[in-house]
């Protein structure tokens, strides 16, 4: 086994390192469209435009509506569903057009990626050019992305029966499943990109892993807010309508319901989760720049860490004040994305 290990470091360092960097540029790109994906898909949420597409048709759905007869028909299976009975009864054609256009181009992007994805890795693979031990890791990336598509179906399904709103879990799954996509394919790009260094310092490896962690279970709470619309209460900072604890938190039974369906426990906990990060990631920036045994790339992706940290903190508590308007609750969702790659960056820059 360490002869193997051995020989897979040999292999991929004498690797031709354009190939490295081109593998590498390659995957940075498709981290930018999936950052843009996740965008839209707020955006997608924010307008309530997520159930106005009612059938899942990964080549047919391709092509939009293009003539008169074809909107007819769309809008004719949307006016079937819930949502429209129960919350949109008296929405025209012109209405519908722009909720549809949101989750098409959602939908369209989703698409895109895949074939950004899997175009160019057919062609690095056919011509040998992916270094040796990540081909396996690339093909596991591109199963996630088919798996977040279908992932991405069955929450829409949750919102195409009696009670028209998506399940806040399927929601927090979808957009944890994109966050993950985007960490793997970050983390191989770094990995490419970057010359080996060793860093003698398995505490603030631990640290730094730590708070990765916590800013992806963050992105998983945020997930929840936003699924059942947490975020239109409170809309008070620091307190929450005058207290640090609000009533309430434990009102549902059996008390695990609170941590996905009480409005008032979802929004705390994702409040202590930034405050938390607002504590350790300093803590953290300082310890690596106190520490004698990393290098100075490490402590640029810590101050880095902690520059975007407070960027998007910021961002949260604009958007809670103003109750949530659509440009800062967008930038707030891109925050969230820069930050967790801000977390991944800093964990790179301190492994072995």
């Amino acid at each position: 086994m360490i002869d193997r290990a051995a020989r897979e470091i040999a292999e991929r360092a004498d690797t031709d390192p354009r190939d490295r960097h081109a593998v590498a540029a390659w995957l940075f790109v498709c981290c930018a469209l999936l950052f843009a994906l996740i965008v839209l898909g707020g955006v997608t949420r924010l307008t309530h435009s997520g159930l106005s597409i009612t059938e899942w048709q990964p080549i047919v759905g391709t092509l939009p509506p293009l003539t008169d007869t074809d909107w007819a028909h769309v809008f004719a299976k949307y006016r079937a569903t819930p949502e429209y009975r129960q919350i949109n009864p008296d929405m025209s054609l012109d209405a519908f057009k722009r909720i549809f256009w949101w989750e098409y181009a959602h939908r369209l992007l989703g698409r895109a990626i895949g074939l950004a994805f899997l175009l160019p890795y057919l062609w690095f693979l056919v011509r040998r050019r992916i270094p040796p031990g990540y081909a396996g890791a690339l093909f596991a990336i591109f199963v996630l992305g088919g798996a977040q598509g279908a992932l991405g179906w069955y929450m829409v399904q949750s919102g195409l029966v009696d009670d028209p709103r998506v399940s806040q879990l399927r929601l927090a799954a979808h957009l944890g499943l994109a966050f993950l996509i985007f960490g793997a394919m970050f983390w191989v790009a770094l990995s490419l990109s970057r010359a080996a260094r060793r860093s003698g310092n398995a505490a603030l490896r631990r640290f730094a892993f730590l708070l990765t962690t916590l800013t992806f279970v963050m992105v998983l709470a945020g997930g929840l807010v936003a699924g059942i619309r947490a975020g239109f209460a409170y809309n008070t900072f620091p307190l929450m309508n005058g207290r640090w604890i609000p009533p309430g938190i434990l009102l549902l039974e059996p008390w695990y319901r609170n941590l996905t369906d009480n409005m008032t426990t979802v929004q705390f906990d994702h409040r202590l989760l930034a405050w938390v990060l607002a504590a350790l990631v300093p803590w953290f920036a300082w310890s690596v720049h106190a520490a004698p045994d990393v290098d100075p790339q490490a402590r640029r992706a810590a101050a880095f860490f902690v520059a975007l940290l407070v960027i998007q903190i910021a961002l949260g508590i604009a958007t809670l004040l103003l109750v949530v308007p659509l440009p800062l609750a967008a930038a707030h969702q891109a925050g969230a994305v820069l930050v967790f790659a801000a977390a991944l960056n800093a964990s790179h820059a301190l492994r072995r």
